[in-house]
């Protein structure tokens, strides 16, 4: 059994694979600076937020308001967190990580679960405060329609990110935008409690409210943070895209005979495939070589950041279990 090293590969038929490389690295560089651009703007937006959430705090006195606005200084910690982790997932290999600095921004996702446990546990203090000395609201219109707006503009982004996250592969951007949505659906939880409490005039609601808030936000900052661990674990890649490998395999891969002992790897935006060919013990180097070529380009196409390495096989070693049979 050898390895065929891509590195080595490119480097013997320049011509061929260093377009593909060339085109890849383009659309990375390009993908890490638009990127840079979309947290830094997230920074912005939850700075104006977390203004406007306060400013609805102050003219009403309410602690869910209160615990609504406290849930936004984390959305600007997690935006500041997700910002620096996108930019060092975006520097080359070196010495140190010769596959990359993509894991970055799983710490950041951690980072941000464990931030929204922290304010949990202020927005319940707040909440029992507010339960043993109830407050009056003041100016409780102009502090809802305030809020409101801090919602609208938090919804509008949320979907954004996500949509982003999806596109360029974004752990960070990804978990940013799923806690933001979920503080919007926590901003109209609270809206429409303190319409109730304001109608009904039952103050405890107020309290009430908070503690809601502190549970729900405990819930996504679990989710966030199971997530980005189980893929700090190595979290193989999902059964679409190793679909997608096997057929780029059996549909490019003619001349061999199977694929097999696929595994997948995720780590950000990177996808990383490794794989055994099994080809006929009279091939040689050089056509195995153009075979791997082949199948290489196939899988870059369908997977975008894919890193492959493929090792190449004598028939005997083919197996009956888990391979994939390659087309004449």
């Amino acid at each position: 059994m050898f390895a065929v090293p891509r590195a080595l590969a490119g480097a013997a038929k320049a011509p061929k694979t260093g377009r593909i490389r060339m085109g890849g690295i383009h659309d990375q560089a390009h993908d890490h600076a638009a990127l840079g651009r979309t947290a830094l703007a997230t920074i912005v937006v939850a700075l104006l937020v977390m203004g406007l959430k306060y400013l609805a705090y102050f003219k009403t006195g309410s602690a869910a308001l209160y615990s609504d606005a406290l849930e936004s200084i984390v959305n600007v910690v997690a935006a500041v967190a997700a910002l620096i982790a996108i930019r060092v997932s975006a520097l080359p290999p070196d010495h140190n990580h010769p596959f990359g600095h993509h894991k970055a921004e799983f710490f950041s996702a951690v980072l941000e679960g464990a931030l929204i446990v922290l304010a949990a546990v202020l927005i319940f203090q707040e909440a029992y405060e507010a339960w043993r000395n109830p407050r009056t609201l003041t100016e409780p219109v102009q502090g809802l329609a305030i809020n409101g707006l801090a919602a609208a503009i938090n919804a509008g982004w949320a979907g954004y990110l996500i949509a982003r996250g999806r596109q360029w592969k974004s752990p960070a951007l990804s978990a940013g935008g799923w806690h933001i949505l979920t503080d919007v659906f926590t901003s109209v939880g609270v809206l429409v409690g303190l319409l109730l409490a304001i109608w009904t005039g039952i103050g405890v609601l107020d309290p009430l409210l908070a503690a809601l808030v502190g549970v729900n936000i405990l819930w996504a900052g679990y989710h966030i943070t199971t997530t980005s661990i189980s893929s700090l674990m190595d979290e193989a890649a999902s059964p679409q895209i190793e679909a997608e490998i096997r057929e780029a395999i059996r549909d490019s891969g003619a001349g061999a005979i199977q694929a097999h002992d696929i595994r997948t790897r995720h780590a950000g935006r990177a996808t990383f495939i490794e794989f055994h060919l099994v080809v006929p013990g009279t091939m040689t180097v050089m056509d195995a070589h153009d075979i791997c070529d082949r199948i290489e380009a196939a899988v870059r196409a369908r997977i975008t950041g894919s890193d492959i390495v493929i090792h190449v096989e004598p028939e005997h070693k083919a197996k009956t279990r888990g391979a994939v049979a390659v087309a004449p």
